[in-house]
């Protein structure tokens, strides 16, 4: 298999294309914001997965246009390569818009090539040894896929058979082929005049979350506390010092298949020696393809945007209402770029409050396993007191001078003054069971045992639950009631135990 060389320097020499009379052409925008919409299928507090974003983003851009008089076709470039062409909202035109269309097939070696189908190109020939180079007209008889058939004087014949190598010289490039993702409207004025235009549009392939790292102090009651929102693009376009929102909450939208992305790429082709016939003309082209999320994302970078920012100074970051969901602003304005991942700093708050304890869930007599967790509350006096979006939690403690992970969780949505709890990994080193000491068939007698095995004393709590046609009719230990569950909330010491007897009866 060779590459049919489409030199780079080759295509920057071609002819700009001729574009229709009255068209304008707008490079970039003056100033972009972009909200980015949160995976709706992923719950708040789970990772986001690089090699499939599945969230969303609302891009408002800024632009001036000089629009001649009379009906005019506008090219907005370098818009998101995966745009909702019916989501395009246009606003400032002084008519309105007539037409818009997604201009989606990219300049590429293999575009151009599709696109000649048909048509006259030039075929530069190096044979090899000699160096002897030699041109001739030709004439593109297949499509993009396999060997490049080609019509020659001579007859048919395929690119880079025969030991040559074979280079493809077009006359021009398709108008409505461009370099970068294109929107392009039809308008009318009644005079010539500059505007500014607001376009508006949704395009798939973002997402964002909140990564928190807990670094917790040697005294156990506190813990610093560094939280970051990484976004990520799988688009070929950057936004650049856009002003940037996040918007946490599902959206109810009814279209669950992504935009289309724009072709192009390499063009690969085989030698086939076999006996050529006149091949007959390609079927219609198929729906453009979506460019596999995997793809787009080899080659991500992850850029840090890092604000300087003192321990428990105020958080510029605001949350507002958006409906149901919940808008969270970006504190400085920052680049999207394509096909990467930012880091942009929350918040940093040192010696937040924290309550580590271990619980285990009990429902009748089965015991599940016995989880580490931190719990606060999300308010001033505790340290926080700001808007917590959702996210993964990593939790490190020092061990012998060093920072050490000491277990990750996560964090659903969370706002002003509501009670945290960061749910860690499953506990080795503390342990709960349960065992029927007496029962009939009315009423149960239930133990439940938990053990430390840690060198340190710790704090243990047991959720209860039991079935709805049963209820807790006595336990030797007192109980609290919080959502519905009945509570028992012991300090075991170091390497010690504690244990509490319950009765279910059936209910009447």
């Amino acid at each position: 298999m060779r590459r049919v060389a489409v030199l780079g320097a080759l295509l920057a020499a071609l002819p700009t294309p001729v574009l229709a009379q009255g068209t304008v052409t707008s490079v970039a925008p003056d100033s972009v914001a972009v909200s980015v919409y949160r995976a709706p299928d992923r719950d708040s507090d789970e990772a986001m997965d690089l090699d499939w974003l599945q969230g969303y983003a609302l891009v408002t851009e800024k632009r001036t246009v000089a629009i001649p008089a009379g009906r005019s076709v506008i090219r907005f470039e370098g818009v998101a390569a995966g745009l909702f062409p019916e989501s395009a909202i246009v606003t400032g035109l002084p008519s309105g818009v007539r037409e818009k269309n997604l201009d989606a097939d990219l300049l590429s070696p293999r575009s151009l090539y599709a696109r000649a189908f048909g048509r006259p190109v030039i075929v530069r020939r190096t044979f090899p040894g000699s160096g002897k180079v030699t041109e001739e007209r030709a004439v593109i008889r297949s499509g993009a896929g396999g060997a490049a058939i080609l019509q020659t004087a001579a007859g048919f014949e395929v690119a880079n058979c025969a030991g040559r190598q074979d280079t493809l010289v077009y006359d021009g490039v398709p108008a409505d082929l461009s370099a970068r993702p294109t929107l392009s409207i039809e308008t009318e004025a009644a005079s010539a005049q500059n505007v500014t235009v607001s376009l508006s549009y949704l395009a798939w392939g973002f997402d964002w979350q909140t990564n928190y790292v807990i670094a917790m102090n040697p005294d156990g009651r506190t813990a610093d506390v560094a939280a970051w929102v990484t976004l990520a693009s799988s688009d070929s376009t950057s936004f650049f010092n856009a002003e940037t929102a996040l918007i946490a909450g599902k959206v109810n939208r009814e279209d669950t298949e992504p935009g289309v992305a724009p072709t192009g790429g390499e063009l690969i082709l085989q030698c086939y020696l076999q006996s050529l016939v006149p091949p007959p003309a390609p079927p219609p082209p198929p729906p453009m393809p979506v460019m596999a999320p995997a793809a787009m994302m080899e080659s991500a970078d992850i850029v840090v945007t890092a604000r300087r920012m003192e321990m428990n100074a105020p958080v510029s970051v605001q949350q507002e209402g958006l409906g149901d969901l919940k808008l969270y602003r970006v504190p400085v304005p920052v680049t999207v770029a394509a096909k990467a991942q930012k880091q942009v700093v929350l918040a940093q708050k040192k010696g937040v409050k924290f309550e580590a304890l271990y619980r285990a869930d009990v429902y009748g007599d089965s015991v599940g396993d016995v989880r580490q967790l931190l719990r606060t509350r999300n308010r001033k006096e505790e340290g926080l007191g700001l808007p917590l979006p959702g996210g993964p939690v990593a939790v490190f403690e020092e061990q012998g001078g060093t920072m050490l992970l000491s277990g990750e969780g996560g964090l659903p949505d969370k706002a002003e003054g509501e009670d945290v709890e960061i749910e860690l990994a499953a506990s080795t080193q503390v342990t709960a069971e349960t065992e029927e000491l007496s029962g009939d068939e009315r009423s149960r007698t239930i133990e439940l045992v938990a053990r430390n095995a840690r060198p340190v004393p710790i704090r243990f709590e047991a959720r209860i639950a039991v079935s709805a046609s049963a209820h807790l009719a006595g336990s030797s230990r007192t109980l609290q009631r919080k959502d519905g569950r009945s509570i028992w909330a012991v300090s075991i010491p170091a390497n010690g135990t504690a244990s509490m007897t319950y009765k279910i009866v059936k209910s009447d």
